[in-house]
């Protein structure tokens, strides 16, 4: 690897999907304030609210995540075209 063409803060990550728990680590820039401990050691935590490990196309499961309310939003905006 190239040495100075990466930002100073290019480190290991622990990123946490909150939706089943699954934390994987690797290298970013992404800020964060809160740490977690894997394996003895301690990274930065980058909480998600979905990955690769619960996005449905991944998983081939039909899985609704809904943490605004957008679905019920979107489907009372559109019934009145409902035929």
């Amino acid at each position: 690897m190239k040495k100075g063409i990466h930002p100073e803060n290019y480190r290991l990550v622990a990123f946490k999907d909150m939706s089943n728990n699954d934390v994987f680590i690797t290298k970013s820039t992404a800020q964060t304030k809160e740490t977690i401990e894997v394996d003895g050691e301690e990274y930065p935590l980058v909480k998600l609210e979905i990955s690769r490990s619960s996005h449905p196309y991944y998983t081939g499961k039909s899985k609704l995540v809904d943490t605004a309310g957008r679905i019920d939003k979107f489907k009372n905006k559109y019934a009145k075209f409902k035929k």
